[in-house]
């Protein structure tokens, strides 16, 4: 009998040592060496922190850009989707919730034409980006709106689309807080 439980002590002691002291100690330097110091990407604007780059925010004013919507409201501590099937009827009744609403905002777009990030929420809830047709679309609103020619929205547009990692990893995509954030700027 000694001969297991003296080995068991000594691997849980070991184990106890290096999990909850060394590799906790280990990855909070990597977290201190890394770009926020382990603060997460924060948007600064005149010094002041605006947000979070990679947490969805919650935009619904007609002059901005609208994000993806979220099953969770924003709210990072509670991240997740809604768990309801593609058939589920209340989820229906929440996309085509959605679609009316970007229909009454966004005179001129066919149902047709709405991406499907604009009325469907993503898995975690918690979404940043929009797909550059995401964005695009929303461009007559913004433009009818704010008193800026189009085709000055869709630079901006254009300038802040994200290309995948090396070219290929992901799809491109638009961070709709920076993207907002530059809208602002706008003169």
């Amino acid at each position: 009998m000694k001969q297991h439980i003296l080995p068991a002590l000594k691997f849980t002691l070991f184990s106890v040592i290096f999990f909850c002291g060394i590799y906790t100690l280990l990855i909070w330097l990597i977290a201190m060496a890394a770009p926020g110091k382990g603060e997460g990407a924060t948007v600064t604007v005149g010094g002041k922190t605006v947000g979070y780059a990679l947490i969805g925010q919650s935009f619904s004013q007609d002059k901005y850009f609208w994000s993806r919507p979220s099953a969770v409201s924003y709210n990072a501590a509670g991240s997740g989707g809604s768990n309801k099937g593609p058939t589920n009827p209340d989820y229906l009744k929440d996309v085509q919730s959605r679609i009316d609403t970007f229909l009454v905002h966004n005179p001129g777009v066919k149902k047709e034409d709405i991406p499907s990030e604009l009325v469907t929420a993503s898995g975690s809830g918690q979404d940043p980006n929009l797909s550059p047709e995401g964005a695009f679309v929303q461009v007559s609103r913004i433009a009818r709106i704010r008193h800026i020619d189009e085709d000055r929205l869709k630079a901006l547009v254009a300038g802040h689309i994200e290309k995948p990692l090396l070219g290929l990893f992901g799809t491109e995509k638009v961070n709709v807080l920076k993207l907002n954030i530059a809208l602002d700027q706008l003169k």
